[in-house]
């Protein structure tokens, strides 16, 4: 059987071969056919004429490295610096910027195409005006390396720890916080933790930076609660870093690769920064759940309150309303929000933000969004609007069966993951409701793989 296998397949491992590129994957990865087999390359671009070393061979598609450009894309971005590519943390740096945003949009036209829809438009992509340092929020492990403390990143896929001074898409100054920060970690004699063996204190460095506030939150994800030279520590960041309102100790014990633990406690400062997003004030805590690009949520925002084509008179349902982010943007244009989180932390954020913004046109409610939607249409509530923004999975068969029984006028998916969209579209056609409206992808994530849409869906005439 292995021999079959073995003479079915056009390549071997450790072959050389000279390949054309002819398309991109979903992670930005090369695709060349060698008599219809397909071999996965690392950074290299469509059209591109290389020659590759066979590194791995599967029974339906193999892995390549290139080792020679022989025709390189007119879409190459030449100044990269491979780190981030290893990283991940950039995994399309080396595509040029108009090109990363036609990319996105054709991950949706042809996943579209896929389950024949290739009827629906897809509009161009919304891009930044300078694609770098966008990041309001920064996440890094701490680790020892040749004795010293550092902050970096990981290898993709792998447990391989690179020191880094400049995070690419972070504000610039977070990596400058983090820095500092670091420096201080290395004289104050605190150990950085080491995974293998669960020990050491400091494992994680966060910190959040208003875009608007310029307020910054420092956090020191720490294994245990007490650590050496804690208090020296606080007074050092406070001197050195006079951004900083807000230092927080979060506890994680646990031997796992999740970065926050449950427990969180402030050691100077505020609990919160303040930061805004269409002129609305937001309190951001170190567990919130914020938009990290806040340029390009604006523009997200403002696309679906656009395209849900508001006039100050309709009911909106907010079925992933979050710490509320759109329901209070979505309150501004809209008579009454109604909005539905399955997170109690995040629900109290929510109702504090709407009264810190003097709105009160705004209903916030814990549970499942299927079991609230119910509840409102038995008290009579008919929702012209219902907005989904939910988590890279997408939508629940339930929750898209519970927002059609309500027959709102129009549906308005806010979506990270084309995937699990181009899925629910079909659901919902199923279901009399079809996109009226070309889809937005939004680039909320340069550099990187991953994009945002906004897609309007209504029921039709007939239906």
């Amino acid at each position: 059987m292995e021999e079959i296998m073995k003479k079915q397949v056009p390549v071997t491992k450790n072959q050389k071969l000279v390949v054309t590129i002819e398309d991109l994957t979903y992670q930005g990865m090369g695709v060349a056919k060698v008599d219809g087999y397909p071999l996965f390359i690392d950074g290299a671009l469509v059209g591109e004429e290389v020659e590759v070393h066979v590194v791995k061979v599967g029974k339906n598609f193999g892995f390549a490295k290139v080792t020679n450009y022989l025709k390189t894309s007119p879409d190459r971005a030449f100044d990269v610096d491979k780190v981030y590519l290893q990283t991940g943390i950039a995994p399309l740096q080396h595509l040029t910027y108009p090109a990363q945003l036609e990319f996105k949009r054709k991950l949706v036209v042809d996943l579209l195409n896929k389950v024949h829809l290739n009827n629906l438009t897809v509009a161009p992509t919304m891009g930044m005006k300078d694609p770098y340092h966008y990041r309001n929020k920064a996440q890094v492990p701490v680790r020892e390396v040749n004795g010293q403390l550092e902050i970096g990143f990981f290898k993709r896929n792998s447990h391989d720890f690179m020191p880094l001074e400049d995070f690419l898409i972070q504000d610039e100054k977070i990596d400058e916080t983090l820095l500092k920060v670091r420096d201080i970690l290395r004289v104050s004699g605190v150990s950085a933790y080491d995974e293998a063996n669960n020990t050491g204190m400091i494992r994680h460095l966060m910190v959040r930076r208003g875009y608007y506030s310029h307020e910054i939150m420092v956090v020191l994800v720490t294994r245990v609660k007490k650590v050496p030279n804690l208090d020296q520590i606080v007074y050092l960041i406070q001197q050195q870093c006079p951004e900083v309102t807000s230092i927080m100790q979060n506890i994680n014990p646990d031997k796992t690769n999740v970065i926050l633990g449950k427990k969180t406690i402030k050691l100077a400062g505020k609990a919160t920064i303040q930061d805004t997003l269409n002129d609305l004030k937001f309190d951001i805590s170190a567990q919130s759940f914020y938009q990290v690009n806040p340029q390009q949520t604006e523009k997200l925002y403002n696309e679906a309150i656009k395209k849900a084509q508001l006039t100050g008179n309709e009911t909106v349902i907010d079925a992933y309303c979050g710490i509320g982010t759109i329901s209070l943007n979505m309150a501004k244009h809209a008579k009454k929000v109604y909005g539905v989180e399955i997170v109690p932390e995040a629900i109290e954020d929510a109702k504090h933000n709407a009264s810190l913004n003097n709105l009160d046109n705004l209903e916030f409610e814990v549970g499942e969004a299927e079991t609230w939607m119910a509840n409102w249409q038995k008290a009579g509530i008919k929702p012209d609007v219902i907005m989904v923004d939910p988590p890279r999975k997408g939508l629940t068969t339930s929750l898209i069966e519970s927002a059609t029984a309500m027959e709102p006028k129009k549906i308005v998916y806010v979506s990270c993951n084309p995937a699990t969209l181009v899925r629910d579209i079909t659901e919902f056609m199923e279901r009399g409701y079809h996109v009226t409206q070309p889809i937005q992808p939004v680039d909320q994530f340069p550099q990187t793989t991953h994009v945002e849409s906004v897609t309007v869906l209504e029921r039709t005439q007939n239906d």
